[in-house]
């Protein structure tokens, strides 16, 4: 049976299925149809934020609009994209983020996080409805915004306020709705081409949207829009930017001593022996533990002579950012299908198709072999050196494969949403109910430059695999016979829900009528994690198997009822009541108030506020995810340095990290509050400032790394040392080897967090003049607070203008946008910005233990400029430039990511951009 979730039929499937062939049948308009249409009254919507529709434009909630207008002028194509010009977005996880080697779980995950808070608590809707989360287990939990089928987005609204009184779970720091068209008639063509000025990155899309119907004159409506993109990797060798970020010199100690040729790490006691003997080394008396015969030539341009860099004076350093790719290619499908049909007295039947495919490839640098000791003799200039058969004959050896060539993997995200539902009337109530099915599926394959373990160490072991020089054509061979290309890891991630709500008006208060609605919510989640055989046989090398050595599999329902009152107190106030009870199977209850007001002080003025509380539910893979193997940053220990000779040279060191899950977690619970205003100073402006302030406690998260090793006292006991019998898997007890064996990260309910900032919008629309129509439009956001205790006995750590541990948030970002319309003529010229920010300033030089040096992130801004001609209604042309200053990534010295001398997770590699896009329309 074939894997591919896009032909797998389900029930709700198969409604859908039927119901688009049935919108598609054409049927005759009865007169009681015509009458219905007649008399539909003047629509509402239901705005993100609410569940009663309304007419107003601005209500007691802060809510942005990304318009399909303001998508195309910025010339993105995605919805990660599309949230990256959003102010309110960061640290979400990206494409950049996931440059990653090895067993690396959530790669491929494109998420938003509002405020900076988590990409947990934000929560991310198509049309109102919520999707499964991505499948694959990990820290976070969320929508993969690969699954959001671009081409079909009418606007996005962002409710940048708490909203698990409506929502539920996950709506702590607000909602993302991407509403994609309805009704649509016609048929359109959409293709764009896209290129960097320095090669690489390149970008290629088409969608074909279609749609027949109108519900006022054939009673149905059926559309379709399907989508494909392709973009292209982009080599850390295509970008001159990466040498004059100067890495190698700057920070030499963030790379690697896993060379080509290898390098040997010797003991105290061989060292000795071989530096009485006159072991010369490059022409000079051996004076370092580690060695490489090849230095100072080493093997450019990866493999560098750093006397300052983990490789030492005598030994090479390994430059992994000369031989690795900064943005992965990518292959993307979508597809939105929606039908609506009357069936009469003011019924309507609906069914929306979902379906996505994600598919990208990412590249590392060349393989490395951990942990490998070799017979001195098998090392030419050392075999003379017999003494060392007696002291200890195997020498530990640091090597990089690349014979074997970079590390890829293929990581495949499929979704598919199928929703049936009905809307309509009944007496004085409006409701509208639907069944919901969604699947989020992840295969993540090794591809290349992955092998088999086994028969590496027995190519090493047979002298077949020369470590030390150019290896023969019968050992590449070989190498390439053991290379792995397997799906190593797939999960899936379903959710089915049955929704509904309902609105009636409840009589008049002096400011207008009052209005009620309820509804409530029934779903079930389901997750699967399943490892295959051969990662389970821990025998690919630097891919390593999950602790536990099984699948996993596990299910929840979640049951809920909620309900809203709008009450017009006077024509100035209004006030928003809403509650909402939920139970999580094996979680608890939880109950969420919040209040709003609407005060329309005058014409020109508006006063708005909310409060309320909030809960996030802890995720499946929170609960139960398998162990997940990684490493720190090159940190101290300060156990070990408390001894240590050589300082920081014999005591830090990239430390081996296993994360791990809790099913005993709590929920998180939240206060936030917002105040507001906006101004309308003349009919072109309007000005919106809104203030808001979150708190959560018993914050689900990790202790970070760092902070356990700056704390011992308090956190020793997460830190599994060789010298403690234990008993642990892979931490042979040694009485005398203090040195970390691993360091444990588990889940748990651990302190607080607070987040607080201001919201700006300052807009112009349709300022008229002698040269064209003009329009502006600045969103921003000011951060004043954020910061996390990582734990009860700990103080707050503060993120705010500070990169700390995996993150940071700056204290300023915007987007501004200004547009020209003149006849068949149109111009927009963008800008993104990111302010400054202090570094994360804490890396540790292994070769003479001192610290980093101070750095502070310049801001990063990018402009953009796009144009546009209508030949005709029917066809218009654009053409576009981003990154018009070919603006480089600014030089970063964080150590949290693979990727070093910046920031990939908001900044933008790929330098200036060049496009053309056109469309073509048929009515």
């Amino acid at each position: 049976m074939s894997r591919d979730p896009m032909r797998r039929i389900t029930p709700i499937a198969a409604a859908c299925a039927a119901l688009l062939a049935l919108g598609a049948a054409p049927r005759a308009a009865t007169a009681q149809d015509s009458a219905t249409a007649a008399s539909r009254p003047v629509e509402r919507i239901e705005v993100t934020g609410s569940r009663i529709k309304r007419t107003e434009d601005e209500g007691a909630l802060p809510v942005q609009v990304i318009s399909r207008e303001e998508i195309v002028k910025s010339g993105v194509t995605t919805a990660a994209e599309v949230l990256r010009n959003l102010s309110g977005n960061s640290g979400g996880l990206s494409d950049g983020g996931s440059i990653n080697t090895g067993g690396y779980d959530q790669k491929g995950f494109n998420s938003a996080n509002l405020r900076g808070i988590g990409t947990s608590s934000t929560l991310v809707l198509l049309n109102g409805r919520r999707m499964a989360n991505f499948a694959s287990p990990g820290d976070d939990a969320g929508v993969d915004l690969n699954s959001i089928p671009a081409a079909a987005i009418e606007r996005v609204e962002v409710l940048l306020d708490g909203a698990s009184a409506i929502y539920g779970t996950d709506a702590i720091s607000g909602v993302i709705n991407f509403v994609t068209r309805k009704d649509y008639t016609g048929a359109e063509v959409n293709v764009y081409v896209g290129d960097t000025q320095e090669g690489g990155a390149g970008k290629r899309t088409a969608s074909v949207t279609a749609g027949y119907g109108t519900l006022a004159e054939n009673g149905f409506n059926v559309f379709g829009v399907f989508d494909v993109q392709r973009t292209d990797a982009l080599s850390t060798s295509q970008r001159g930017f990466i040498q004059d970020l100067k890495i190698a010199e700057r920070l030499p100690h963030l790379l690697s001593g896993y060379t080509s040729p290898a390098n040997l790490d010797l003991s105290d006691e061989q060292f000795e022996y071989l530096r009485d003997q006159g072991l010369l080394v490059g022409g000079e008396l051996i004076n370092s533990h580690r060695i490489n015969f090849s230095a100072p030539g080493c093997n450019p341009p990866a493999n560098l002579h750093l006397p300052g860099g983990v490789g030492g004076a005598q030994g090479c350093t390994y430059d992994y950012m000369r031989d690795t790719e900064l943005y992965p290619k990518s292959e993307k499908l979508s597809f939105l299908g929606r039908a609506v049909t009357e069936l009469g007295g003011g019924h309507d039947l609906f069914a929306e198709v979902a379906l996505a495919r994600a598919k990208t490839w990412y590249v590392g640098s060349s393989p490395r072999l951990n942990k490998y000791y070799i017979d001195y003799s098998q090392v030419p200039e050392l075999a003379g050196f017999t003494g060392l058969e007696a002291i200890d004959p195997d020498i530990r050896l640091r090597l990089r494969l690349t014979d074997a060539g970079r590390r890829a993997s293929e990581l495949t995200s499929t979704s598919q949403r199928y929703v049936v539902g009905m809307s309509g009337s009944v007496g004085d109530w409006d409701y509208e109910w639907g069944l919901n099915h969604s699947v989020s599926e992840v295969a993540d394959r090794d591809t290349h430059g992955y092998l088999l373990y086994d028969k590496l160490i027995d190519g090493l072991d047979s002298g077949l695999i020369n470590p030390f020089a150019p290896n023969t054509a019968e050992a590449l061979a070989y190498i390439d016979s053991i290379q792995i290309n397997d799906v190593v890891r797939r999960a899936r991630g379903t959710m089915d829900s049955l929704d509904f709500n309902a609105s009636r008006t409840l009589g008049r208060l002096p400011g207008g009528a009052a209005s009620l609605a309820l509804g409530g919510e029934i779903r079930r989640e389901k997750t699967s994690f399943n490892p295959s055989a051969l990662l389970m046989s821990d025998n690919i090398n630097n891919d390593d198997a999950p602790e536990g050595g099984t699948a996993t599999s596990d299910q929840r329902r979640v049951a809920a009822v909620y309900g809203e009152l709008a009450l017009p107190v006077t024509k100035k106030l209004e006030l928003q009541l809403a509650a909402r009870f939920d139970h999580y199977e094996g979680v608890g209850n939880t109950a969420n108030p919040k209040v709003g007001l609407r005060y329309l002080a005058s014409p020109d003025l508006l006063l708005r506020g909310s409060f309320g509380t909030g809960f996030r539910a802890p995720s499946m893979t929170d609960l139960h995810r398998p162990t997940q193997y990684s490493s720190t940053s090159t940190l101290p220990d300060p156990v070990v340095c408390a001894t240590a000779e050589n300082g920081y040279a014999e005591c830090a060191d990239s430390w081996e990290t296993r994360r791990y899950s809790n099913p005993d977690l709590k929920p998180e619970r939240s206060r936030q509050f917002s105040l507001g205003t906006v101004f309308t100073p003349h009919p072109l402006w309007s000005v919106s400032l809104d203030y808001w302030n979150i708190q959560k406690r018993d914050v689900i998260s990790e202790i970070g790394d760092d902070v356990i090793l700056g704390n011992l006292d308090k956190f020793e006991h997460l830190v599994h040392r060789y010298n403690e019998d234990e008993g642990l898997a892979d931490c042979d007890y040694d009485p005398d080897d203090p040195e970390i064996c691993y360091i444990e990260l588990r889940k748990e309910n651990r302190g607080r967090q607070k987040a607080s900032g201001l919201d700006v919008v300052v807009e112009m629309k349709g300022l008229k003049t002698a040269v064209g129509v003009f329009g502006a439009r600045l969103s921003g956001t000011w951060m004043l607070e954020s910061k996390q205790q990582p734990s009860p006995e700990l103080g707050y750590i503060s993120n705010l203008g500070r990169f700390v541990t995996d993150s940071v948030v700056q204290r300023w970002r915007h987007r501004l946008s200004l547009d020209w319309e003149r006849g068949a003529w149109s111009a927009s010229v963008g800008n993104t910005y990111y302010s400054s920010y202090d570094d994360q300033n804490s890396a540790i030089d292994t070769e003479n233990g001192s610290v980093v040096a101070k750095n502070r992130v310049k801001a990063y801004s990018l402009w953009d400029l796009s144009g546009a001609f209508e030949f005709s209604k029917a066809f218009t042309l654009r053409a576009g430039v981003q990154n018009v200053f070919d603006t480089p990534p600014p030089f970063s010295n964080q150590a949290y990511y693979f990727i070093s001398g910046y920031d990939p997770s908001y900044t933008d590699p790929r330098g200036r951009f060049f496009y053309v896009s056109a469309r073509y329309q048929f009515r």
